[in-house]
């Protein structure tokens, strides 16, 4: 069959892109993204596509090339557990921004439409900003279905990361062929995303006296028992320093590696105190070593770009079962 042609919103690096096509019968042919830092990653990645870097709300649909698969993992700062869970009511727009979503299906009817999001967005506001996006699609005649899915059981990636899914088709013949991907064993270890061997740049390294405070001798007492054969993540959260027992990275975050809340940090094979690399944070959302990081951008950039994006080989999966259900 001819590839399906994917238009990409609020595209970020590229991830869900990346996922679809890996899945090899899809094709992005068009993206958009108002950032233009992740602009630059994503178009360092698919240099076939020039990014309208333009504010959704400025997107006229008749400048939008037809296309058969909708992709958008649509901000979800107002939906997450992280943030102000604000939802529809964000006072900088973010939460009304499924409806440019549905401006465009409208318009463009189509046949599938994929969304991904925070899990918060389930139970967000006792149901009812859920219940809003369900009724809109009801109302455009698509038929839709969701599953919660965690990185590490349905991805094989070492990141226990939760997010909510929605596949939903235009035609209710592709509806009622598609079927949700079964879960996979963990085969993949944090030794697999991260280098605990390889000497690594000073800056990543913490050591006494580098931080104001008595962060240098908190981080040294908890992580002084660790298990090399089993190493565990650990977190600097402001005040306290918490241990991430489960064998896997914990979900990574827009302000990773900031030096500040949420941060992630390993004890070396050498017994150094660092965090983790850019690069090492990408390998753990699953983007393969030949995904191109710009080298002329802050870290800072890169990390929270890393932290924004998807599993892709989550993505890849739900792709994979999407293509089996339109090919049967």
């Amino acid at each position: 069959m001819e590839k399906l042609r994917c238009a990409s919103f609020f595209a970020g690096v590229g991830g869900i892109d990346l996922g679809f096509e890996e899945a090899k019968s899809f094709e992005t042919i068009y993206a958009n993204e108002i950032d233009s830092y992740p602009v630059r990653t994503f178009e360092l990645n698919f240099p076939h596509i020039k990014v309208d870097n333009r504010d959704i709300h400025d997107v006229q649909v008749d400048e939008i090339p037809d296309f058969d698969v909708m992709l958008a993992g649509f901000p979800c700062q107002a939906f997450s557990i992280a943030g102000l869970r604000k939802g529809f009511d964000d006072e900088k727009g973010r939460g009304d921004l499924f409806f440019e979503l549905t401006r465009i299906l409208k318009v463009k009817k189509p046949r599938i439409a994929f969304f991904e999001n925070v899990k918060n967005l389930v139970g967000h506001d006792n149901g009812n900003t859920f219940r809003v996006i369900c009724e809109k699609l009801d109302e455009l005649g698509y038929k839709y279905t969701y599953q919660v899915l965690n990185a590490m059981n349905y991805g094989n990636i070492a990141q226990n990361r939760e997010r909510i899914y929605i596949v939903a088709f235009r035609d209710e013949e592709d509806y009622d062929k598609f079927r949700w991907p079964l879960s996979v064993p963990l085969k993949t270890s944090v030794r697999d995303i991260i280098d605990f061997d390889k000497e690594v740049d000073d800056k990543y390294y913490y050591v006494k006296g580098k931080y104001k405070g008595d962060i240098y001798e908190l981080l040294e007492e908890a992580m002084k028992d660790d298990d090399p054969e089993h190493p565990a993540i650990y977190q600097w959260r402001r005040k306290y320093v918490r241990q991430n027992k489960s064998g896997v990275v914990p979900t990574l975050t827009a302000n990773q590696g900031q030096g500040g809340h949420n941060v992630c940090l390993i004890h070396t094979d050498d017994g150094r105190i660092r965090k983790m690399t850019p690069r090492e944070c990408f390998n753990t959302q699953g983007f393969p070593k030949n995904f191109k990081l710009p080298k002329d951008m802050s870290e800072s950039r890169l990390y929270k770009q890393a932290g924004n994006s998807v599993c892709v080989s989550v993505i890849q999966r739900i792709a994979e079962q999407i293509k089996e259900a339109i090919c049967e």
